[in-house]
């Protein structure tokens, strides 16, 4: 999650609210792509999670990293929760249960990401291994219970936290077992966001299963490909899913507002303080109702809070937020920005993929997205398999990459990224399928061996 927004500008209109998301709009000479990624903290002794203090944790990881990069540090309350890059680069923070996220930087090609992605890691890895910890690539920590790990001290998660268990049964492990990785990729008008956003959000399950990675819970195997995926769906309903309402006549920047204004709130940020404004929507604020606020108005940056704490399969913020995928070890993550900006940056492409997915209706859609967590590439839409899809999506990622024509050193273009898709492809597996035939053969119904061979 980014840095919590700071501006105290009070709104006055839904038009500002409008403005703002409206305001993400590029040229296309202009378009970046943006990536983010979470990953697993544990003790290299143990295999067990990592504490925020002490002078083997969290905290002692943080300092060493400023230290390393003269980033600046982002406080809370005394404590250090995260490091972002004064120069516009990219920046550093914690998840709920320590999991480490690192948002990069707004980049021109997937060979930044990656070099972006190479320099992060050695620099991790440099402060990391003498504190004894290492870093896991998966989309769900394999083998800890909630109750083992750690929580950081980050005032919005407390209330997260507390509002979690009303409204769904995984919101917990959501916060605490999860690691994901996104992509961010903007738009030039209102209709390119319209169309990039049915058809990222059509082909998100194609994601979910080249990605999935989370096939273990505390220890054994749990019965799905992807229970990341699968804890998206009762986490909180008011605020994920597919909105298939995106796919009606009249979606617009507006739309959206007006959805993200019914969406139950969780904070208010004043100062150093967040203030439990939980279950109760933004829409009240706006019209000074807020109970624990009475009379007071919203500012943009409560706003821009509020849009990240929606989370559905895909999210419009000032740029749309690709979010299906596990998190997954270093080599397969650059290919989670290939695999998209092939698919959307590229006009032929996208229109290609939206008339893969076109004719499918809110139904066909959702039962793919719900059948993807334990069916993987065998899940069906309409007379398909999803694996067809999928090698459909692939084929147009390589066209739509080598028409951009972004060529590195060696002279090789930005579809050399796709590879370790590619090979999924071939092998007809998902990467779970493959996690869960090394637990039945050579690791011998143990997931330490994950901690080894999934690691950064």
């Amino acid at each position: 999650m980014a840095r919590d927004q700071i501006d105290m500008t009070p709104l006055a209109s839904r038009d500002e609210l409008v403005g703002w998301i409206e305001a993400g709009v590029k040229p296309r000479e202009q378009f970046r792509i943006g990536t983010e990624h979470e990953k697993t903290p544990f003790t290299l002794e143990g295999l067990r999670p990592v504490p925020y203090d002490g002078d083997r944790g969290i905290r002692a990881l943080l300092d060493g990293m400023k230290l390393l990069l003269g980033w600046e540090p982002i406080m809370e309350r005394g404590n250090i929760i995260g490091l972002y890059d004064v120069t516009g680069g990219g920046a550093i923070s914690l998840e709920p249960g320590g999991q480490f996220e690192l948002s990069g930087a707004p980049v021109e090609t997937i060979h930044q990401t990656c070099s972006e992605l190479m320099a992060h890691l050695a620099q991790v890895r440099e402060i990391a291994t003498p504190l004894g910890i290492g870093f896991l690539g998966l989309g769900m920590t394999p083998s800890w219970s909630r109750a083992e790990i750690p929580v950081m001290p980050k005032g919005r998660y407390k209330i997260m936290t507390n509002y979690m268990p009303k409204v769904g049964q995984y919101g917990i492990d959501m916060m605490y077992r999860t690691c994901t990785v996104q992509t961010n990729l903007d738009f030039s008008s209102e209709a390119d966001m319209v169309k990039k956003l049915r058809v990222s959000l059509a082909l998100q399950p194609v994601a979910t299963a080249l990605f999935a990675n989370s096939p273990f819970t505390e220890g054994k195997p749990n019965g799905f490909l992807s229970f990341r995926s699968e804890i998206w769906k009762d986490t909180d309903n008011n605020r994920s899913g597919m909105i298939p309402w995106a796919f009606e006549d009249g979606m617009s920047f507006e739309r959206w507002v007006d959805y993200a204004l019914d969406v139950p709130m969780y904070f208010v940020k004043r100062g150093d303080d967040y203030i439990d404004v939980s279950g109760s929507s933004f829409r009240k604020f706006f019209d000074g109702k807020n109970e624990k606020m009475p009379g007071e108005r919203p500012t943009l940056s409560d706003w821009a809070n509020h849009l990240s704490t929606i989370f559905p399969e895909v999210r419009l913020k000032r740029y749309l937020e690709m979010r299906g995928a596990d998190g997954a070890p270093w080599g397969r993550l650059p290919a989670l920005p290939a695999f998209w900006v092939g698919l959307l940056y590229d006009e032929a492409s996208l229109d290609a993929a939206w008339e893969l997915a076109k004719g499918w209706s809110a139904d066909e859609r959702q039962q793919l997205r719900d059948d993807v967590t334990t069916q993987g590439f065998k899940a069906k839409i309409g007379n398909r398999y999803l694996f067809e899809v999928a090698k459909d999506c692939l084929a147009l990622a390589h066209a739509g990459l080598r028409r951009r024509g972004h060529v590195d050193q060696s002279g090789r273009d930005e579809t050399r990224y796709l590879e370790p898709l590619d090979r999924i492809i071939d092998s007809g597996r998902t990467p779970a399928e493959e996690l869960l035939a090394k637990f039945d053969g050579e690791w011998r119904g143990s997931v330490d061996p994950a901690y080894a061979q999934y690691a950064f």
